[in-house]
């Protein structure tokens, strides 16, 4: 190359970076924490037992999840995830497989509130939080997993493990500005039995429901459990306890469930199906026509059931 092109070429690339950087930063304003933040959490926590892998090229999926599997006191190591998370036709891992690993290794992974608030909760409560960032332009993303490990909230900071940095601290700001084009996607892990803080009724249920799938209903029932316990108000919580009662034939612990549910829930005609079938099995033949009553009203695909069950009455 002639040193006129080369200089035309070095100048377009330092063009080009330029553009880039004012994008990044041009798009990024400062993400607003809710004042019970700034009241309620610790300012400085940081996580120093989370375990250090570096993240060679591609990687960062497998080793982010044993840094969070590790904490956790799980025996694995970033080569034996390489096969379960890593994709070579996407040169990466993707959300699923991180959740899935998770399950296989028999904890339970719980996607968080897409929150800074959410996230510094968490953090503040002792649990490592992965967090999936696209570093670059949502036309040319470089997607990322790192693990949140603390934070600093009069220098409104965040501190990771990222990439080969045990330590890397960053803005608020610049953080958010590369976690919102993810969708701001993270999540926690537990072990069966415990329910993090802060996760959403929808989101545990899920969490919990990909666990039992797994491992089945005896294995996930302390999980729902502790679900109902953390969130009293959680009606599909309840008919998930209900179920996996039902599975390990504690009827009368599932009818106990089911009631609960309707409680809370009183347009959750499931719940009233289920408890109008239990009542039925049971002999009690006022309840289970009160109960398959309210489910034929309802509206959805357990409308049809009742209707059958209640025929044979």
């Amino acid at each position: 190359m002639r040193p006129t092109r080369l200089k035309n070429a070095r100048s377009a690339g330092v063009l080009l970076c330029f553009i880039v950087s004012i994008l990044l930063s041009g798009c990024a304003s400062r993400p607003t924490l809710l004042e019970s933040t700034y009241q309620t959490l610790p300012s400085h926590v940081e996580l120093n037992d989370v375990p250090f892998h570096p993240q060679v090229e591609y990687q960062c999926g497998p080793a982010a999840l044993a840094m969070v599997l590790n904490h956790q006191e799980v025996d694995t190591k970033v080569e034996d995830l390489i096969p379960q998370v890593f994709i070579p036709e996407r040169s990466g891992s993707v959300q699923p497989e991180m959740l899935a690993t998770a399950r296989r290794y028999e904890r339970i992974a719980f996607p968080i509130r897409g929150t800074l608030d959410s996230l510094l909760t968490h953090l503040a409560n002792g649990t490592p939080v992965v967090v999936m960032q696209n570093l670059s332009l949502p036309a040319w993303p470089m997607w990322h997993y790192a693990v949140a490990i603390g934070y600093d909230l009069p220098k409104e900071t965040l501190i990771l493990r990222s990439g080969e940095i045990e330590r890397h601290t960053l803005s608020f700001r610049r953080f958010d500005a590369t976690w919102a084009r993810t969708e701001r996607w993270g999540f926690v892990i537990a072990s069966p039995g415990e329910v993090p803080v802060g996760i959403a009724p929808e989101q545990a249920v899920n969490a919990i429901s990909a666990y039992e799938a797994l491992h089945g209903s005896d294995a996930a029932l302390p999980s729902w459990k502790a679900l109902v316990q953390r969130q009293p108000d959680n009606a599909m919580g309840f008919f998930a306890l209900s179920n996996a009662y039902y599975e390990q034939n504690q009827t009368d612990n599932a009818q106990e469930a089911l009631i609960q549910a309707t409680h809370i829930d009183p347009e959750l005609g499931v719940a009233w199906l289920n408890l109008g079938l239990l009542y039925l099995a049971q002999g009690q033949t006022a309840k289970a026509q009160q109960a398959l009553n309210k489910a034929a009203q309802l509206p959805g695909p357990w409308q049809d059931r009742a209707v059958l069950a209640l025929k044979t009455l």
